[in-house]
């Protein structure tokens, strides 16, 4: 009787790793292209130092922020229809649960967190990817009411309006500054991660 042998395959497939790099392009222009918007009109009491801001003026960030918007907003919906229907979202970041959460964020403290098999997400893992997910919906809902308000009242209003909408549309931005910045230091962890979303990485089915 023959034996079937399973056959490796990629723990991130070719079009995971690509519409990751150009999220990442994407959400670093659009930050740093919406600090020069913010510093216009800043709604708390600082500003960003301009070295770290794109689009050089006003109407140059604009420009960039509205141009990364559509690529965001486009190659995040492809990446959330791939993973649906691909069954990927179901089996990667599922099952999810505050206790499981709470269980992993303590083994990852005490470095005892296993990160052998790339292909499978960690609870921890599976929060932040969805938490993520959601951020970045909100960011591009919020944005297209400050964008406009005329045009999409009923998503002005479920947000408070429009100066509650810009409120919301910082926060979120800062939320997924975090969210980089941790994802960054987790790669500067566990280097082998950055590998796998460059190339690729083979683990059995």
């Amino acid at each position: 009787m023959s034996q079937s042998i399973a056959k490796p395959r990629a723990s991130h497939p070719r079009w995971l790793r690509l519409t990751h790099w150009l999220n990442a392009l994407a959400v670093l222009v659009m930050v740093t292209s919406g600090w020069r918007i913010y510093n216009a009109s800043p709604l708390y009491d600082f500003s960003f130092p301009a070295s770290i801001t794109l689009g050089g003026w006003l109407g140059g960030a604009l420009q960039w922020h509205f141009a990364a918007m559509w690529f965001l907003a486009i190659n995040g919906l492809i990446y959330l229809v791939v993973n649906l229907f691909s069954g990927r979202l179901k089996r990667r970041f599922f099952p999810v649960s505050p206790k499981g959460v709470l269980h992993d964020l303590w083994a990852a403290l005490r470095g005892k967190l296993g990160h052998a098999d790339l292909s499978h997400y960690n609870q921890v893992q599976r929060f932040a990817y969805l938490f993520v997910m959601l951020d970045i919906t909100l960011l591009v809902i919020s944005g297209l009411v400050l964008w406009k308000s005329v045009q999409f009242p009923l998503l002005r209003e479920l947000l408070g309006g429009y100066d509650s909408a810009r409120h919301v549309h910082f926060i979120a931005m800062a939320l997924l500054v975090v969210f980089v910045a941790v994802h960054l230091v987790m790669v500067a962890l566990v280097p082998k991660t950055l590998l796998a979303m460059i190339v690729g990485r083979k683990e059995p089915v």
